[in-house]
């Protein structure tokens, strides 16, 4: 949802109109109207994987779906037809290629999911967030980043500006401006490794003079507090432990180094503004998360742990490198500002503009 909210905002600002088509069960529902676009939802209609009764109900679901996005489009005299994947995005295909409009496509993971392997080869552009994407004729725009990240990349990029900005960061947390920092993030909703490794590792970590601010996700502390209430009183003003942070900018601007998950979102932003990164690719899945973070690793940007590799002393050997060694965290921040992206909702947005001429 980030990439196409953000890419609507551009749109917005170029002087577009933008609707935005989605089910009534994802975070759009939200999200979307927070933006303050409208929503037109659309059946929910998951493509069926093995035989059952969604497989049975498929065929009238996606029927629904595309009424639906054909309703959207007429009542909203659409030019031209946005998919990011997901649910809704292949019967907005479907309905745009009725409508004989055009479609541009765009990916956010390194391997494409089954909606843009399917709406890539009938679309008009196709736009990766990843140059080594495998679709036809991708033009390679990087990931469309929330507003508050690219003012924050933008601003980082200023050597006097960004020193202030981290040390302000630092003294929301009531320390020095020159404390060595280390964020842990699983996303809202936390990864569960990370936080057990975290954990195992903090009393060495912080032992070693870093300080740490770990976001557990959601219900998701309770390991994380355990561990805190163990250390020294010392220990324990070097260690912030929360659920979530609505102000996750501040977060990432008094961060030496990053530790998390390799989801496309995440791995764009750490990037883009410049922070070194240990990635721990979620093993689930098709291997997207590894793909996404590859090209950061290749750089020197981050190092990265397999799922089934992560301890306490994988954790703080990998963060130490970069939080401590001021040489290898040097040469990690120069390396993400070659892979970084910072303007690809302007850049998708140039594309979608070009179909329509």
């Amino acid at each position: 949802m980030n990439p196409l909210l953000a890419t609507a905002e551009e749109l917005l600002e170029r002087g577009h109109d933008v609707v935005a088509l989605g089910t009534a069960e994802g975070l759009e529902v939200d999200l979307v109207a927070r933006a303050g676009l409208d929503l037109n939802v659309v059946t929910r209609a998951p493509f069926p994987r093995r035989p059952n009764r969604d497989a049975v109900a498929f065929p009238w679901r996606f029927r629904s779906a595309v009424r639906g996005a054909l309703r959207a489009i007429d009542a909203f005299g659409a030019d031209a037809v946005v998919g990011f994947g997901g649910y809704a995005s292949t019967p907005a295909y479907v309905a745009a290629r009725r409508r004989s409009l055009p479609i541009v496509v765009h990916e956010g993971n390194a391997r494409p999911g089954m909606a843009n392997t399917w709406g890539a080869k009938r679309a008009d552009a196709v736009a990766v967030t990843f140059a080594s994407t495998p679709l036809p004729d991708a033009i390679h725009t990087g990931l469309p980043l929330r507003r508050a990240i690219t003012d924050l990349a933008q601003r980082l990029q200023d050597p006097a500006e960004g020193a202030q900005l981290r040390a302000q960061a630092r003294a929301h947390w009531g320390w020095p401006e020159d404390t060595p920092t280390l964020l842990v993030t699983g996303g809202s909703t936390g990864a569960l490794r990370l936080n057990l490794a975290t954990a195992a590792a903090i009393e060495t970590l912080t032992g070693h003079g870093v300080h740490v601010i770990h976001l557990t996700g959601r219900g998701k502390a309770s390991e994380a507090e355990r561990a805190r209430a163990d250390l020294t009183a010392a220990a324990q003003s070097a260690y912030v432990v929360r659920e979530y942070l609505h102000d996750m900018e501040t977060a990432f601007a008094g961060a030496d180094a990053v530790v998390c998950r390799a989801g496309a979102g995440m791995v764009c932003e750490v990037s883009a503004l410049g922070i070194p990164a240990v990635y721990v690719p979620l093993a689930f899945g098709n291997g997207e998360q590894a793909l996404n973070a590859h090209d950061a690793v290749e750089a020197g940007a981050a190092l990265m742990i397999d799922d089934a590799d992560l301890t306490a002393t994988s954790l703080e050997l990998s963060a130490e490198r970069l939080v401590l060694d001021r040489r290898a965290q040097e040469q990690a921040r120069q390396a993400a500002s070659g892979v970084g992206i910072v303007d690809g909702a302007q850049r998708l947005a140039t594309v979608i503009e070009g179909v329509l001429r």
